[in-house]
């Protein structure tokens, strides 16, 4: 079992992501557990003991571990321990603590993504699904807006849950956002987003500071005192499927499908993957390169101009 040395160069790693790098409390809770599973497993109490060796054999360990459901550990969920650990070595690393080097760990190998989105009828029928049903205008003004919004902007779903009335200048074409790690991004309103939370907003009577809030009896009690929370993102994400059901879809379609969909939108349309980037808050342009195997505009076009051309004539 590691003894106080490491525990304690390890709390104080915690500290720092949490004061000087802003992490969020579940990053950092899900951090220590994967570092405590390290240093329980390699039973070491000096970061000089960490090794190449240690850490094979630690992947080795970890590849051949079970979740809760009985099947092997997914390669994210293996490479989420290696990315704690890593995070750890650089943090030992500029403090001129002696110990494996960071780049020494490499991350497994992942299998592509399959990246679901909307396009086409689907996504025309999708985001006119509030419209299609009898229902209070208050609610079908809401929901349209909730939905145009996701697609004009990419929000992840508790960015969207967390904005207020304050945060939006609907004479504006542009917001700003705190995303993922407290960071800051600039976001863009279509003018179907506007125009329908414009509508939605006109609507309202009740004193909620949310942009997004309940309109059932529970949640108009609630908004007269201010204090309501808004809407949760569960509650959005309950939202976004009950409309993909009304307009017949049938794979499962979350907040998250609309923004791939935003991402995969712009980068058929023509826009470059560094412009997706910043528009999505990926710290990473790897994490944004997930789209490009199902937007190559470039090579459709290839295809198209070069397959079969001899059977064109037949």
């Amino acid at each position: 079992m590691a003894t106080n040395k490491l525990l304690k160069l390890a709390q104080e790693f915690l500290e720092y992501l949490e004061i000087e790098k802003g992490r969020a409390k579940n990053t950092t809770e899900n951090y220590k557990f994967y570092l405590k599973r390290f240093f329980v497993w390699a039973n070491i109490n000096d970061p000089g003991k960490i090794s190449q060796d240690k850490v094979r054999n630690f992947r080795l360990w970890l590849n051949r571990q079970k979740d809760a459901s009985g099947q092997t550990l997914k390669k994210n969920t293996q490479n989420y321990h290696l990315i704690a650990l890593r995070a750890f070595l650089k943090y030992l690393a500029k403090r001129d603590i002696k110990t494996l080097a960071p780049e020494k760990i490499e991350l497994a190998k992942m299998p592509d993504r399959q990246i679901e989105f909307l396009e086409g009828s689907d996504l025309e029928n999708f985001l006119e699904a509030p419209m299609t049903i009898d229902q209070l205008s208050i609610i079908k003004y809401r929901d349209k807006a909730i939905i145009e919004t996701l697609f004009s902007t990419g929000l992840r779903v508790s960015e969207l849950a967390s904005l207020k009335k304050e945060d939006i200048n609907l004479k504006k074409d542009e917001f700003t956002v705190r995303g993922k790690g407290s960071k800051l991004r600039v976001v863009f309103l279509s003018n179907q987003s506007k125009h329908w939370l414009e509508k939605y907003l006109k609507e309202r009577k009740d004193m909620s500071q949310y942009l997004f809030t309940n309109h059932d009896k529970a949640g108009k009690e609630r908004n007269k005192t201010a204090d309501d929370k808004g809407l949760t993102p569960r509650s959005i994400q309950r939202i976004v499927q009950k409309y993909a059901k009304i307009a017949g879809i049938t794979k499962k379609i979350t907040p998250h499908v609309l923004r791939h969909s935003f991402a995969t939108d712009l980068l058929i349309g023509g826009a470059d993957i560094r412009s997706v980037q910043s528009m999505l808050g990926h710290s990473s342009i790897t994490t944004t390169q997930i789209y490009t195997h199902v937007t190559d505009k470039q090579l459709r076009e290839v295809y198209k101009n070069f397959h079969g051309k001899k059977r064109k004539g037949e």
